[in-house]
């Protein structure tokens, strides 16, 4: 049975790598078209949920800077984690449920849930990551490892 035919996209499971491909949003976009579609208002849904928030990463002798812009959210919101040298940052934004006299015209103003998750460097330290929320936007201060780049392990090889 697929997602549109039991009306939750939800009702499949989906592995952790299945889940975080760039074309997770666009899929979902396409389900939840097709699941709408004759409904009356279902055209002007599409889009309704945010992609992926923009960030940038920049770097300097000491750490790494990671700002995402997340306009309209609240710190509550937002969630950083770091797992297996992978930094993710989640979060929804959530509709207030506003009534207008007469009906909605235009609404291009995004709501939904998201989740970014960016590979960090080699000398990143993963045990040394701040992060602070003003303004819409958030900023993931990650410290280096001054002992981490080039590290090298030997293995060594074992005779039969």
């Amino acid at each position: 049975m697929t997602p549109a035919q039991t009306g939750s996209a939800a009702a499949l499971p989906l592995s952790s790598a299945a889940t975080d491909t760039p074309f997770r949003w666009l899929r979902s976009e396409i389900d939840r078209l097709f699941e709408t579609f004759g409904r009356p208002g279902a055209a002007f849904r599409f889009g309704e949920f945010a992609p992926a928030p923009a960030l940038d990463m920049t770097e300097n002798d000491e750490s790494y800077r990671i700002t995402v812009e997340l306009p309209g959210m609240k710190d509550d919101d937002v969630d950083v984690s770091v797992a297996d040298r992978v930094l993710t940052v989640s979060g929804e934004k959530r509709h207030d449920e506003e009534r207008h006299e007469g009906g909605t015209l235009l609404s291009e103003r995004r709501y939904g849930a998201f989740t970014r998750s960016l590979r960090l460097p080699e000398d990143a330290d993963p045990a040394q990551i701040d992060a602070h929320f003003k303004k819409g936007v958030l900023i993931v201060q990650v410290r280096k490892d001054e002992n981490a780049a080039g590290r090298v392990r030997r293995i060594e090889v074992k005779k039969d």
